[in-house]
């Protein structure tokens, strides 16, 4: 009785956290919305939401809890932990939302027909994704790319327009 007990409450807890994770995105996505995704628009994410701030902590944090209650980072392939967390939704200005755990490795070639924006969170100090460390990076609509992880490992959350994302 105790451990059914136990494990519901531990399922409530990953729903709100769920929950406080999307309201989280909702407010990200709610100042990115209908802006080019640009040079222009990472510098201003970086500015906004730099490493270290309140909201750069809310996020990280909630990475490393929802990849540890289980709903986060679900699948994994080729050395990559990875999973689709929110699908696109009018809450979430259109926005899909998706969560790779890498570790000195480099991903599947993809093209980003909307564009994407990611923010990187190492998870030690080093890391690097596409040569560069910690914060946000913002691919323009019709790059392409092979997702690397160099000098240690990171989370990297991708923000996609429309869910919008051609592996082909």
């Amino acid at each position: 009785r105790v451990s059914a007990v136990t494990g519901c409450g531990r399922e409530a807890g990953a729903v709100n956290a769920q929950r406080e994770f999307r309201e989280l995105i909702a407010t990200i996505t709610a100042g990115v919305a209908g802006k080019p995704l640009d040079q222009a628009l990472e510098s201003e994410l970086n500015r906004q939401w730099p490493a270290g701030s309140p909201v750069f902590r809310q996020l990280f944090e909630a990475c490393r809890a929802g990849i540890e209650q289980g709903w986060m980072c679900r699948h994994e392939s080729g050395g990559i932990r990875y999973g689709r967390v929110l699908k696109p939704a009018d809450d979430l200005h259109g926005f899909s939302v998706d969560v790779v755990d890498m570790d000195r490795v480099v991903g599947p070639q993809h093209r980003h027909p909307k564009g994407e924006i990611d923010l990187v969170m190492p998870l030690t100090q080093q890391a690097r994704f596409d040569g560069r460390g910690v914060g946000w990076r913002v691919y323009a609509p019709d790059s392409a790319h092979p997702p690397t992880v160099s000098d240690g490992r990171a989370l990297v959350l991708y923000l996609l327009p429309d869910g919008a994302i051609d592996f082909g």
